[in-house]
Formats: structure tokens, C-alpha cells, sequence
């Protein structure tokens, strides 16, 4: 081997023990890997910024942003909530929440699908009084398993698309994935609905500071407009179609409060003091269209522009509100502020929120642009609580966003635009059409994962340059000569499925595809079939909470430990090697 050869592999293995170590987190490692590339000399200067201009970075990215905006839109919620009724055993919400996660995860990013039901999930497991551990980790293996399916349904994907472009000339399509990821998914939801029962069912998150808060008998005041759902219907129909998840505390109607019966039919034009939870009551004001208090209030002149956020706070001892109501405080008019909600302990509110007299000890959400809500809650007395993410009084989009992804997944399918050009486009139209606030956007976006790409770029690209790749290729063929095509294919996909619980699975991918491909050719194979084993490999840790951002994420609400994940990965990856290989071969001769 030749001295830049040895020095890649040297910069390889360095870079998994960091890795394996765990001191730093995976940015830093690539980071760090990135600046030993340069002392080296393997990584030109030229080359050392590159990645941050690959259309990779910018397909995450732009991923990450339609995600949140889906995400924000509720539909998927809405859609669910149309099916769980139906589903009573615990069997039957389990196939339920996986199979939306899964598919959902064919269209979202699959760490976008699984946060948008992570809520669902719990709402489930609180109704059946079990564990939410019971559906957390399976839903979190179901959209890794969805996000096989397309493209844009996890990172490796898109990774693995590129690297054969520069091989063939030609990456992979939106759907090429769909043959080799519909198998796997549909064995995989099967394998989760009869072997669930290994997940520990005594594991229970840690109290964080929302349960200590647990503020959750709101009252608001909401109208009905013509072409809600609500119009037309009585009280009782309104109440079970929503599960009685929310109360009516009482009703408006031309001016008069009234305590409405289960028989009173709403009307166009009632105001309902809705009570319950807050997600609770957004759920139920965006999905039957109902007009929040107060939303349709003017911006103050020296907000406008300012986007318009929800805060919660306690009113304190000495605050200018305490026995005032908003009505009387003119709240819109002298402070530019809508009181939207009230919860007060140990008493039920019946009144309308114009009419409310506040007291110490109050829990209120405020409406108003972000700019100014740090200032007024100063002059109003009020201390902000410990932030929780609250959507009520919000606008959501519903179908815009499904609209968008949709066209940017039809234009690339098709061939009319390159991925990143779609991705990016479909980004930036849900925001400049508001389906998605700019601040939540930033936010949404994984700035670990982009820089973590844009640094491994040029280091995995040395790999290949310095011929290091044909190197652990040579060695990976010469035990690969004595066994069969699938055994062959078994031993990338394997090693890729090994690694990426060190690597990430993004940075697996990088590291492996050149080395898959370069096996291929040793052995006198198309690399499609390789390159996709690595696809599947990387993108499927079952065994540890570090390997992929879905299993980090559901570790601390489902209250896992590390070798909880072994007991159901670890027979749900031998399944994934079993079936996946022959099934590559089927989709993908060589």
C-alpha cells in the first residue's frame, strides 16, 4: 500500500474509535476528521469545503423543512384520528400507529414522520393504560423500515443515489427504492405485531418539567363558521366525535351565554368556551375550523412583519391583570397582545374570556408577535413558564404542504428537475406561503447532521481518491470469492448494518458505498445491487439508540435502556438480512 492509502485508512480508523469513544459528539468527529485530512495533506485545502456545497447537504435540509411543515399541518394526525376508534385491542393500535409511521415515512423524512406521532402514540397508550414503550421503539424500527421505500425517506438513501451517479452516470429515482423497501416494511410490520412483547414492559420516561407543570384545564373561546363541521351538529355528536377529549363550558349566541344541552344544535355563529387540554383544544378549533379569540386582531404598527408566536405564563402576586379581565384591560388595544386561554386551579371557568376576572396564580396563553411578547409579559406582571411546544393559536395549513412535497416527488420522479433543485424549491414555497413560520423552520433543521455531512464529504471522497476504497475492496472480495453472489451481498449489507450503530448511518454510507461499489467491480458485478445493500444496511440499526436519530429520540419518552433495543433489533435485523438479500437480487440482477 502506498503511503496516502495507509494514511486513509489510518483517518478511517481513527475516525470510528472516535466515534465508538463517544467523547464527542458525531459533528465534532467529523469535524475533527476533517482538519487530520488536512494536516495530512490526504484532503486538499480546495477540497476541504466542498461538502458544504454538495446537494446532499441541501436535499437534507430542504427534507427536514417540508418535514416540519407536514408535520405542523396536522393532516396526518387528522387521518390517524379517523382510525384509531376502530382500533380497540392494543395489537390493533400497534399496527395502526406503525403502518402510518411506516408509510408515513416513505413521504417524510422518517424521523419527520415518527415526531409527528409520537403524540398519538401516547395518546393511545394513556387510553389503554399501558407503557407508551409498547409502541415507541416499534414505531421507531416501522419508520426506519418506511424510510427504504423512496428517496427523500432517510439520508443513506440519498447518499447511495449519488455515489452511483458518479459511478454510472445515473442515480437512483424517487422509487427505485420501493420494491426492495415495500418487502422489508410489510415483514418487518408483521414481525413487530407478534414480537412487541419483548420490548420490557416496566419502562416509563423519566418526569421531565411539562409533567410537573401539567396545566391542562384550559378554557378558550372559539367560533363557528359557516363550512366547519360542527355546523348543524348537537353538543353530545360534537363531544364523541372528539372523544369528550374537550368540554363546552358554555355557549354564545347573539350575545347571550347560555350552559348548552347535549341536544342543542350548534349553529354558524356560535361561540363555544372550550375546555381541555392544549393540544386538545388546538386539535379540535384547527380540525373543525373553528376561529380562535382574537386571531383575527390587528398587528400592532411596530410589530408588523414580526411572526406571531404563543407563550404560557403565571400571573404573579403584584400584577396590573389581577382583577381586571381582557375586555376591561383592552390587552389588543394598549399592549398588542390576545389573551387566547386561561387555566385556573381548582375551579372550572365558564365565562367568556373577555369577561374573565384574573387572579394570582392565573395560567394564561398569550398571542402576540414575538418581538414584543418578552416586553409585555414584563409590564403585565406574568412569568413565563418552562417552555413547551403549544400550537394553539396558530394557523395551520392542512393540504399545502402535502400539495408541495407532492409536485417536488412528481417532478423528480419524473425527470423535469434534480432533486435538489425540487427539494429546495418545495422548501421555500412552504415558506413564502406561510405554511411554515421561518423561526420553525431553523429550527427544524438537523445543523449537526448538515455539518457532520459537509465535513465527511471530502474525507469519505479521499477514501476513493487515494485508492484506500480498492484497498479494503481487495480485502473484502478475497473473502468474498469463495462464497456465492448472495453471500457476497450479505457481507456488504451486513458490514454496512454493523457499522452504522458507530458511524451514523449518513456517515456509514459515505464511508461504505465507495467500498461496496469498488467490490463489485473486483468480483465482475453491476454495483446496483451492492450499493443498495448498503442503502438497506445503513439505514436499518436496530440494535443500539445511537445508530440513527429515530432511535435517539424515542430513548427518553419510552424510558429505554441501551440493551433494550438488542431484544427486539436484534431478530428483526436477522430478518432484514435474510429477507433483504435475496429480495436485492430479485429487484436488482448483477
Amino acid at each position: 500500500m502506498t503511503l496516502p492509502q495507509i494514511e486513509s485508512i489510518a483517518l478511517l480508523v481513527f475516525m470510528m474509535g472516535l466515534f465508538l469513544w463517544g467523547r464527542f459528539r458525531y459533528d465534532v468527529v467529523a469535524i475533527i476528521a476533517l482538519l487530520a485530512g488536512l494536516a495530512l495533506g490526504i484532503v486538499k485545502p480546495e477540497a476541504a469545503f466542498t461538502g458544504f456545497a454538495d446537494d446532499i447537504v441541501i436535499i437534507v435540509g430542504s427534507a427536514l423543512v417540508i418535514s416540519a411543515a407536514v408535520q405542523r399541518s396536522g393532516l396526518i394526525e387528522a387521518a390517524l384520528a379517523r382510525v384509531t376508534p376502530y382500533a380497540r385491542g392494543m395489537r390493533a393500535q400497534l399496527l395502526v400507529l406503525t403502518a402510518t409511521v411506516g408509510f408515513g415515512s416513505a413521504l417524510v423524512k422518517n424521523i419527520g414522520a415518527l415526531a409527528m406521532l409520537m403524540p398519538a402514540a401516547f395518546q393511545l397508550a394513556k387510553r389503554s393504560n399501558v407503557s407508551p414503550s409498547a409502541f415507541l421503539m416499534p414505531m421507531s424500527f416501522a419508520s426506519l423500515l418506511g424510510g427504504l421505500m423512496t428517496l427523500v425517506g432517510t439520508s443513506p438513501n440519498i447518499i447511495v443515489s449519488r455515489v452511483r451517479q458518479e459511478i454510472t452516470g445515473a442515480p437512483f429515482r424517487m422509487f427505485d427504492y420501493l420494491p426492495v423497501g415495500l418487502g422489508l416494511t410489510l415483514l418487518g410490520l408483521g414481525f413487530l405485531m407478534l414480537a412487541y412483547r419483548l420490548i420490557p414492559a416496566d419502562r416509563r420516561a423519566a418526569p421531565t418539567m411539562g409533567d410537573a407543570l401539567d396545566v391542562t384545564g384550559y378554557v378558550t373561546e372559539a367560533e363557528v363558521r359557516e363550512g366547519s363541521p360542527a355546523v348543524g351538529e348537537t353538543v353530545r355528536a360534537f363531544l364523541e366525535r372528539h372523544e369528550r377529549a374537550v368540554t363546552i363550558a358554555s355557549l354564545l349566541r347573539a350575545g347571550i351565554r347560555t350552559r348548552p344541552r347535549l341536544e342543542t344544535e350548534l349553529r354558524a355563529g356560535d361561540t363555544l368556551i372550550l375546555g381541555g387540554a392544549p393540544d386538545m383544544l388546538e386539535r379540535v378549533i384547527a380540525g373543525d375550523k373553528l376561529a380562535l379569540a382574537g386571531q383575527d386582531r390587528p398587528v400592532p404598527e411596530e410589530a408588523k412583519g414580526d411572526e406571531v408566536g404563543v407563550i404560557e405564563a403565571v400571573v404573579t402576586t403584584d400584577s396590573p391583570l389581577i382583577g381586571q379581565s381582557a375586555g376591561r384591560m383592552r390587552l389588543q388595544e394598549r399592549h398588542g397582545v390576545n389573551l387566547i386561554a386561561v387555566s385556573r386551579a381548582g375551579e372550572r371557568l365558564v365565562k367568556a374570556l373577555g369577561e374573565i376576572s384574573l387572579r394570582g396564580g392565573d395560567v394564561v396563553v398569550l398571542q402576540g408577535p414575538l418581538g414584543l411578547l418578552p416586553d409585555r409579559l414584563r409590564d403585565l406582571g406574568c412569568l413565563p413558564l418552562a417552555e413547551r411546544p403549544l400550537r394553539l393559536g396558530s394557523a395551520r395549513k392542512q393540504w399545502l404542504p402535502i400539495a408541495v412535497l407532492a409536485a417536488a416527488m412528481l417532478a423528480t420522479a419524473l425527470g423535469w428537475v434534480p432533486v435538489a433543485i425540487a427539494f429546495f424549491a418545495a422548501a421555500a414555497t412552504v415558506l413564502i406561503l406561510g405554511a411554515l413560520p421561518v423561526r420553525e423552520a431553523y429550527q427544524a433543521v438537523e445543523w449537526p447532521i448538515l455539518v457532520m455531512l459537509g465535513a465527511l464529504i471530502p474525507v469519505s471522497d479521499t477514501l476513493r481518491a487515494t485508492g484506500a476504497s480498492d484497498v479494503i475492496a481487495d480485502q473484502l472480495a478475497a473473502l468474498a470469492r469463495l462464497l456465492p453472489v448472495w453471500g457476497a451481498l450479505g457481507l456488504i449489507l451486513v458490514a454496512a448494518m454493523a457499522v452504522t450503530p458507530f458511524l451514523n448511518n449518513a456517515a456509514t454510507v459515505l464511508v461504505m458505498a465507495p467500498i461496496a461499489a469498488t467490490f463489485a467491480h473486483e468480483l465482475g458485478y453491476r454495483p446496483d445491487a451492492f450499493l443498495m445493500a448498503t442503502a438497506v444496511g445503513a439505514g436499518c440499526d436496530f440494535l443500539t439508540p445511537i445508530g440513527h436519530q429515530c432511535n435517539t429520540l424515542v430513548m427518553g419518552p419510552g424510558g429505554y435502556r441501551f440493551g433494550d433495543y438488542a431484544r427486539l433489533g436484534a431478530p428483526l435485523s436477522l430478518l432484514v438480512v435474510l429477507a433483504g438479500v435475496p429480495l436485492i437480487l430479485w429487484v436488482w440482477p448483477v
